[in-house]
């Protein structure tokens, strides 16, 4: 099939995303030390034991919550900002929710995480995708594919998952999001951002 009979709808969104993108690339930048940020946090309160683990993850997630809804806005007007606000708006609740809810048992927690985890990654995903193989395009990919496989091992741990390997899970999560965005921001050059992506093989009539 050639370019020519692709609608033009589908190639301009990926257009659409990558020039916003890039010229939101500062914001994305910091919206990724962020994350980062917020990925070594949940690395390191499991050694803190004064620390419920309800406390802990419900810190994370606002925070994480927080900069994903922020971050949302640098794509609005695209077709992912639904999904990355909702999905923001999500980690914020669950948080406030085991904050405000200390006697959450360890099952609901590792199911609700495991939840997120897994919109997470498909969120991240579409996002991909939408991006038409543009720059950073597979760090994204890879991120969302962290994000579902982190919320399919705590799943699977169910009911013996740990505090540490928790708080290692949601860091790996949130620290791969963070690089992913800050090598998003990084590749996504004003003046470049609307060249084609790169082709892996040749288009037949």
């Amino acid at each position: 099939m050639s370019e020519a009979t692709i609608p033009a709808a589908g190639r301009q969104m990926p257009h659409d995303l990558a020039e916003r993108i890039a010229s939101k690339r500062t914001e994305i930048f910091w919206i990724g030390v962020a994350m980062v940020i917020v990925g070594i946090l949940a690395l390191l309160f499991p050694v803190f034991t004064t620390f419920t683990v309800e406390l802990m993850i419900g810190w994370v997630l606002v925070l994480a919550g927080l900069v994903t809804a922020y971050g949302a806005f640098s794509v609005e007007g695209t077709g992912p900002f639904f999904g990355e606000l909702l999905l923001g708006l999500l980690k914020l609740g669950l948080g406030v929710y085991l904050l405000t809810h200390p006697g959450v048992g360890m099952i609901a927690i590792t199911l609700l995480l495991a939840t997120v985890f897994m919109v997470d990654g498909a969120v991240q995903l579409r996002f991909a995708f939408d991006m038409g193989r543009r720059g950073g395009w597979f760090w994204v990919l890879l991120s969302g594919l962290v994000s579902i496989a982190a919320g399919l091992l705590i799943a699977a741990g169910l009911p013996e998952t740990s505090l540490f390997i928790m708080g290692l899970l949601v860091g790996i999560n949130f620290l791969s999001t963070g690089i992913a965005f800050i090598v998003l921001s990084q590749q996504s050059v004003p003046g470049r951002a609307g060249a084609e992506p790169v082709r892996t093989g040749t288009s037949t009539a």
